[in-house]
């Protein structure tokens, strides 16, 4: 028996989440992120946490109810240079260690990110949003009505950022004596800033330069020479490449990519360019496993992509990848070796290499534990834990636990994914099944902590989760396999889920069935209560209902549907085949449409007509809007409706099964 209770929807305001971990110069200290919400105002206050790698202590560097982040060490590791937002806008700050007050370094008029310094120390590189005619000082006045806006291009408005107002991603320098500021880059285009050259000479962006970015899909690289002011495009405009790395030599640069064999379902692969040769070629391309983190999370904050991390000996590299529910850290080297450096059932979603190469500091998750820091042994592969934010939490809580499944589906496919138990499991006694169903769909389930399945289970339910194919993990043939077959084999893998956690698990009632999922996910709940009345209960979340009017209304919409569906619109009859709502008329399990108003990858319309298709025929369903939110809102939206979210949810399956 045990006096700790169950999760709960509420519990989300209690706990913390550390990401973004940096290692010193030496070795010896590093800073990390802390984020926490403020129940009673409604947001996130982020701040930079200082940590004795000897002694394991940790003491607050950043203090307010602001947003801090993206901490970067000076290269004599005497100072700090970070983003917050506290002058209302996000600008670049820069923090001694020895304490004091951290001072602005800009005041651009939409702000400023990632902060890249120069290797010598003097200047520091950085990302800000301008309009034509603006500079790193001077912007527009805001307009005091409100003002049409008119669209030329198909790509007019991002889930991310809104309706596109015309402000663009530059590049610019500051030298940090004189704090005079030069901008770098220049036009039409959107600059994503990388890396700079440990020789100093180059500072690496990516960038799509097409003619057409209405129907250009890809990202290339392009060098930027300090000295002459020229530029150099590197990569040859076939697919996606960024995250550049450069060798402690700089002689070469490892980079990520793909080139779009599958569309948007290839997989990332380690690259090598080397400067002497200006040659390109795939270092990873035996590994069947995306390079990346491509877990699902609900519940870590500010994760970064740490990218590829060079060893000093200019032939070894580390990464992380993504294979069979797990965020691997994998060594490669340009002989070809590769191999994983630490392999264990969990969630790794960041980490830092050390000078000498013997230990790293990483972000790390599994199924009981929301994320510590941890510091790992290179050559032994062992893991030490220097955090525990959540101590007091979880000593109050009693988590559910996983088991791992395989099982093969209707076409011998073999399929994976965990049941986690209801708490309180209590031999003899009967327990519904609730299935969750993940977006992408090329993401992946797996072995890192969620907080909605955490509060289900504790309200006396199992949770079957799983990867069916489309998935990420699992190779290419597989996350490959959905395109062009939405509502096929993918259906065939939850439903033989279902069928081989009821037969492995006397304890789940098979009469007592719940289905549920978000995005990709919402379409395969609404694709299973239109194909079978096996569940006695439904929620769908920010879903897919009809890819005709998908094509036109979502941010991806007219190029997603042609890589997923295979289908635009001359071929309606295709798009309509693989839409729920062609379905809607057989739909009888009691149906919770969840959505937020200001989803542009799913929009509301999504929702609506589903909603209302239901509704006309007296079918059980309700439809709750979530204003002021995206289609992000379960992994970051505001707090009060993320834990209404989690609230509807567990009230709908309360009420039917």
């Amino acid at each position: 028996m045990t006096n700790k209770r169950g999760i709960t929807a509420e519990d989300l305001f209690a706990l913390k989440s550390v990401s973004d971990p940096k290692l010193s110069p030496y070795g010896n200290e590093a800073v990390y992120v802390l984020t926490e919400i403020d129940q009673e105002k409604n947001v996130y206050i982020s701040n930079l946490y200082h940590l004795n790698i000897d002694t394991g202590t940790s003491r607050q560097w950043t203090f307010g109810e602001n947003r801090n982040s993206s901490p970067r060490w000076s290269p004599d590791g005497k100072e700090i240079a970070f983003v917050s937002d506290r002058s209302g806008k996000s600008q670049l700050y820069l923090l001694s260690v020895k304490g004091g007050e951290a001072q602005q370094l800009t005041h651009c008029p939409n702000g400023a990110s990632q902060p890249l310094w120069s290797p010598c120390g003097t200047k520091i590189a950085f990302s800000a949003a301008l309009k034509e005619g603006e500079t790193l000082t001077e912007g527009e006045e805001d307009e005091k009505f409100p003002q049409p806006l008119e669209v030329k291009k198909m790509k007019y408005k991002s889930d991310d950022s809104g309706f596109f107002s015309g402000k663009r991603s530059h590049i610019a320098v500051m030298d940090l004596k004189t704090l005079e500021m030069k901008e770098v880059t220049e036009g039409e285009v959107d600059y994503s800033l990388q890396s700079w050259s440990p020789d100093g000479k180059y500072i690496a962006y990516g960038a799509d330069k097409s003619a057409d970015l209405d129907t250009s899909f890809q990202t290339d690289l392009f060098l930027y020479d300090i000295e002459s002011g020229n530029e150099k495009k590197v990569t040859g405009g076939t697919g996606y490449f960024g995250n550049a790395a450069w060798s402690p030599d700089s002689r070469s640069i490892a980079l990520l990519g793909h080139e779009k064999e599958y569309q948007n379902a290839t997989l990332t692969k380690v690259w090598l360019y080397e400067m002497e040769t200006e040659s390109l070629s795939c270092l990873t391309s035996e590994l069947d496993s995306p390079v990346g983190d491509f877990m699902v999370i609900d519940f870590q904050q500010g994760v970064s992509n740490p990218g590829i991390q060079w060893a000093s000996d200019n032939q070894s590299f580390y990464f992380l990848a993504s294979d069979n529910g797990n965020t691997v850290l994998y060594y490669g080297n340009l002989d070809g070796a590769l191999y994983p450096a630490l392999l264990e059932d969990q969630h790794i979603y960041g980490f830092d290499l050390d000078a000498d190469n013997q230990k790293a500091i990483a972000a790390i998750s599994n199924p009981e534990l929301p994320g510590d820091l941890f510091m790992l042994d290179i050559p032994t592969g062992s893991l030490k834990q220097l955090t525990s934010v959540n101590e007091e939490f979880l000593s109050e809580v009693e988590l559910s636990k996983t088991e791992a499944l395989t099982f093969k589906s209707s076409d011998d496919w073999e399929v994976n994914g965990w049941l986690m138990k209801p708490a309180g499991l209590k031999e003899g006694e009967k327990y519904g099944l609730i299935v969750e169903v993940h977006g992408g769909p090329h993401m992946m389930y797996g072995n890192t902590y969620y907080q909605e399945f955490q509060m289900l289970a504790a309200e006396g339910y199992a949770v079957l989760f799983i990867n069916p194919r489309g998935s990420h993990g699992y190779g290419q043939t597989f996350v490959d396999a959905v395109r062009g077959d939405y509502g096929g084999g993918d259906y065939e893998d939850v439903m033989a889920a279902v069928n081989h956690a009821i037969e492995k698990y006397d304890f789940i009632d098979k009469d007592r069935l719940g289905i549920t999922g978000g995005s990709y996910g919402g379409f395969m709940t609404n694709w299973i209560v239109g194909h079978t009345d096996r569940f006695k209960a439904a929620v769908t979340q920010r879903s897919i209902s009809n890819w005709v009017s998908f094509y036109g209304v979502s941010d991806i919409g007219y190029y997603f549907s042609e890589w997923q569906i295979d289908a635009d619109l001359n071929d309606i009859e295709k798009l309509w085949k693989h839409s729920p709502l062609a379905y809607a008329k057989n739909i009888n399990t009691p149906l919770l449409i969840l959505h937020s108003e200001k989803d542009y990858r799913c929009p509301i319309e999504q929702a609506e007509q589903l909603y209302i298709a239901v509704k006309r025929q007296g079918k059980e369903t309700e439809m709750v809007r979530f204003p002021e939110s995206n289609h992000n809102l379960s992994r970051n939206g505001k707090p009060n409706l993320r834990v209404a979210r989690l609230n509807y949810i567990k009230d709908w399956f309360g009420k039917y099964i």
